[in-house]
């Protein structure tokens, strides 16, 4: 019998990959501000792991430029390779364990249902196979699913959102109970918890949970609160914890949740408003990366995940470039797992 598993984010990790700024892309406004804090981004993960860069111009000035920088000459790993945008954490692999060997999942990336460009991203996984970035093998799936729409505990239990993987965007063909069996299957969980609310105005991925609800081990969640009525995000925030309070863990036990503080409202030179929040955060092997905005609640979201992640280093990488394009540092980033011991070691 098939055993797979799909290692939480606090599990050992071999490497993170991101997804290099284009100055013609989506970020041209901003390119400058935004290119600075993929810098600090990749620096910040170097210090630490592997950092598995995809650039669609010269792989040595870019290592160069980050060598510079402060980074970590030995764990840069840059590849020639061309891509739509920057949000790895949904056109990267997902990479599970099965039968004691690592797998990266090839799921199908459209653009979070077709919103935006996604004919080069969605072919990303493999053309870095091609490229030899992986020692382990890919298998694409007719799926779509972006990594940004799961957690796991590692545990056995997967959490994401009704609005988005029920969308009429993704998978219309499939049933709620044959999407739910499809995760189950594909990543070895046993239950899948579904959120109905909760949702950051600005967010065009259709509620990824990883804006707002996230697994620290597995008996705990941190979730993106709001205590402020005047908010307009207050009725969905306040009516998602009510859920996430009501949730329980395999054992039958509450959660252990941790509510974010919200920081202040940040708008685009338009005037919409932008999806800030804290709860996009990057679980790493010694450290856990999570954005900041120039906020007074920057410091106490980062003292309530200090408490959380008592033996890992907290640090705040601002994001206020990063944030113009409605994403922040998780949807940015996407872990590779390390191998498990017996099983060549894969990135």
């Amino acid at each position: 019998m098939t055993r797979t598993y799909l290692p939480p984010e606090w599990a050992p990790q071999s490497a993170v990959m991101l997804t290099w700024p284009r100055a013609e892309g989506d970020f041209a406004r901003h390119f400058d501000a935004v290119e600075a804090n993929f810098v600090d981004i990749a620096v910040a993960i170097s210090k630490h792991e592997e950092v598995h860069i995809n650039y669609g111009l010269d792989p040595a000035a870019l290592r160069s430029r980050l060598i510079q920088a402060g980074a970590t000459a030995a764990r840069l790993r840059v590849y020639r390779v061309d891509s739509d945008d920057v949000w790895a954490r949904d056109h990267g692999p997902i990479t599970v364990i099965r039968d004691g060997r690592l797998v990266h999942l090839d799921f199908v990336f459209n653009g979070w249902g077709g919103k935006f460009s996604a004919e080069q991203d969605t072919q990303l996984t493999r053309r870095l196979a091609e490229l030899g970035a992986w020692s382990a093998p890919i298998e694409s799936l007719d799926f779509v699913l972006e990594g940004g729409a799961i957690e796991v505990d590692g545990s056995g239990t997967l959490l994401t959102t009704e609005r988005c993987l029920l969308a009429p965007t993704r998978n219309p063909h499939l049933s709620r109970e044959q999407i739910e069996d499809t995760l189950k299957r594909e990543f070895g969980v046993e239950r899948v918890l579904w959120l109905k609310h909760g949702d950051l105005l600005g967010d065009d991925t259709d509620g990824h949970v990883d804006t707002i609800a996230r697994f620290c081990d597995a008996h705990t969640i941190a979730y993106q609160g709001c205590d402020d009525a005047a908010d307009e995000h207050y009725a969905d925030l306040q009516a998602m914890a009510a859920e996430l309070a009501e949730f329980r863990t395999r054992d039958g036990s509450p959660y252990d949740l941790v509510s974010l503080p919200l920081p202040g409202a940040i708008f685009d030179e338009d005037g919409r408003r932008l999806p800030a929040g804290y709860a996009n955060f990057l679980i790493m092997n010694n450290c856990v990366l999570v954005p900041i905005y120039g906020d007074v609640n920057d410091e106490p979201a980062l003292e309530k995940l200090r408490e959380v992640f008592e033996d890992r280093e907290v640090i705040g990488i601002d994001c206020r470039a990063l944030i113009q394009q409605y994403g922040s540092l998780h949807c940015v980033t996407m872990q590779i797992p390390s191998a498990p011991p017996s099983s060549t070691r894969a990135a």
